[in-house]
């Protein structure tokens, strides 16, 4: 059994809810309380046990909000919730850095990194390059970090081989997302970078802003061009529309659980196997770009 820790919570983001719930299932109504309406509902659509994930359990919690953590442990069947983060080191296997505040993700990550702990640190790992290597190079050994979107292993951000063939080779993608660019732009940044493969290194790039909404245009070396949208407090959902030489496609998020639960299943691979299933060289790319989109 491979036993985690968990941390949250920043503002307006449940993962401390469904990544638990994911690996210990749930209490119904106890969820309902959560804050996020969405949480409950997709979770009541699927088989439990069943779609737990297998040999993980989250067994202790931490947030700056004991009260909310107390309440995180009762929805999500969680055993213990700890006063202060540190106190997991040595009982846990692996740790979910649950909070998507960017800004603070090193002063939580790193006792736990140093103390060769696997951390599996939520979008987006940094809002820097130099932070970002601030993060790996606080590693006791390679292999501990694991970070990115969820949204990496969505199956309806991808292009089937069929789809891929009838659009040919890719000129454009355009990557929507609502929210903040900090939060949210990462969503749409790693899904487009797998589509794109190897586009060679952004030769052009040129960010804007305009009210809530920022975003940034990267042409690549291979002519690619990649136009990412945060659009603030609108309605739009994260999407990606590529457009090819012969066809184009619409491509959707819609599937939380499954998402979520694929990265989580990823991080709990990489703790058993002694590795971090996260490609460095990718994240630091998606860092740079953010970190662009911000300038």
């Amino acid at each position: 059994m491979t036993r985690l820790g968990i941390i949250g919570l920043s503002e307006g983001n449940g993962h401390p809810y469904s990544w638990s719930a994911i690996c210990n299932g749930y209490d119904a109504r106890e969820m309902e309380d959560c804050g996020f309406a969405a949480i409950p509902r997709y979770l009541e659509k699927r088989s439990w046990p069943r779609d737990r994930l297998p040999e993980t359990v989250v067994t202790h919690v931490w947030t700056q909000d004991r009260d909310r953590a107390a309440h995180i442990a009762k929805a999500a069947l969680i055993e213990q919730v700890v006063n202060q983060p540190e106190a997991m080191i040595g009982v846990i296997d692996g740790l979910l850095l649950a909070r998507d505040d960017a800004e603070n993700h090193a002063r939580f990550a790193v006792p736990f990194l140093q103390a060769g702990i696997p951390v599996y640190v939520d979008k987006v790992p940094a809002l820097s390059v130099a932070e970002f290597e601030s993060l790996v190079s606080a590693q006791k050994r390679s292999g501990l970090l694991f970070s990115g979107t969820a949204l990496h292993y969505a199956r309806e951000l991808t292009l089937d081989a069929a789809s891929r063939q009838a659009i040919g080779p890719i000129r454009h993608i355009f990557g929507i997302t609502p929210k903040s660019w900090d939060r949210y732009a990462v969503h749409v940044i790693e899904p487009a970078m797998l589509l794109l493969g190897d586009s060679g290194a952004a030769k052009s790039v040129r960010n804007w802003a305009n009210g809530s909404a920022r975003g940034l245009d990267v042409v690549f070396e291979n002519g690619t061009q990649a136009h990412y949208a945060a659009l603030g407090d609108v309605g739009a959902p994260i999407s990606l529309r590529i457009i090819g030489e012969k066809d184009w496609r619409d491509l959707v998020f819609a599937d939380s659980f499954s998402c979520f639960r694929s990265a989580l299943s990823e991080f709990v691979t990489g703790i058993r196997e002694g590795c971090s299933r996260s490609d460095l060289d990718f994240l630091r790319r998606v860092v740079g770009l953010v970190e662009r989109g911000r300038a």
